[in-house]
């Protein structure tokens, strides 16, 4: 089953990750789905890898994004510390624009696959 979570800076001004649910709701999807999200503008889409070992820190994004990972793990430390691993399946909505960011470090003996979207708002 997919996991759905965001990376997002709070009130506190840090940036934190936590669950979400996206807004399925009753569709009439011609696809044949029964229910669907509203559809999101995006502007561009990127595969990328990165091998294992691989650490980025500190960081924010350049734009809203979707991160979707195909295969392998990535750990993620937002500003508030709280360590979260992500695995194939794990759809992530990274909105922490402002602040210091997260830091992403590549787990395991896999290369991570993954798919960037680039949200236009």
């Amino acid at each position: 089953m997919a996991t759905f979570a965001r990376i997002y800076v709070g009130d506190d001004g840090l940036s934190h990750v936590e669950d979400m649910e996206p807004p399925f709701g009753q569709s009439a999807d011609p696809e044949g789905a029964l229910e669907a999200t509203p559809f999101s503008r995006a502007t561009e889409v990127a595969f990328r890898r990165s091998p294992p070992g691989h650490f980025q820190d500190f960081h924010t994004p350049p734009r809203r994004q979707y991160t979707v990972t195909l295969s392998g793990e990535v750990e993620v430390t937002p500003e508030d510390g709280r360590t979260r691993r992500f695995g194939p399946g794990t759809v992530l909505l990274v909105e922490d624009l402002t602040g210091k960011g997260h830091t992403t470090r590549v787990v395991g003996s896999e290369v991570r696959v993954f798919m960037v979207v680039a949200l236009d708002d």
